[in-house]
């Protein structure tokens, strides 16, 4: 069976999973990005959470609801966890040092690995998209994951932000 689904797996699945390891192993050594660059990840785990959602559960209707509330509390968690010496941005250069971190590609991975598991369930049960505590638990996970990716980008912006207006005060 395992065969089976693997080999029923489109090629761009793969694609995706290549991008995000590669990603991820970046994201795991210290490293001075353009400032634009931090959106990247974000913006890419949000797209993949929201179209988890859609094709599992459709945007109507309570997932979203059970996604936004996910991500509230994964960005609440990781703005008040973050170290703020993990970041030190550069305005006058438009870049950000940010320290690596393997979180990253553990949260990428758990997205990924959660996606595709829903994804295989759904196709051998489709009857499960209809259940409110399985749709729960999926948007709420999806949610949480796309939280803390957005509660990092926030701490990094914050930090961007607050080093330049420490430069024009300067």
């Amino acid at each position: 069976m395992l065969q089976s689904i693997l080999s029923h797996t489109p090629v761009y699945v793969w694609a995706i999973l290549g991008f995000l390891v590669y990603r991820g192993i970046k994201a795991s050594a210290d490293r001075d990005v353009p400032f634009r660059s931090v959106f990247i990840i974000p913006v890419v785990m949000l797209g993949l959470s929201m179209q988890g959602i859609s094709n599992s559960f459709g945007l109507l209707g309570l997932a979203p609801w059970l996604w936004l509330c996910g991500a509230a509390v994964g960005a609440a968690l990781t703005r008040q966890l973050a170290d703020p010496r993990a970041v030190a941005a550069h305005p006058q250069q438009g870049s950000i040092t940010i320290r690596g971190s393997c979180l990253p590609l553990a949260m990428m991975m758990a997205i990924f690995c959660t996606k595709y598991v829903v994804a295989v369930t759904l196709v051998m049960h489709h009857e499960y998209s209809a259940q409110f505590g399985f749709m729960a638990a999926v948007c709420g996970a999806y949610g949480l994951f796309s939280g803390v990716f957005i509660g990092k980008l926030l701490v990094n912006v914050a930090a961007y932000r607050q080093a330049g207006d420490s430069l024009a005060a300067a």
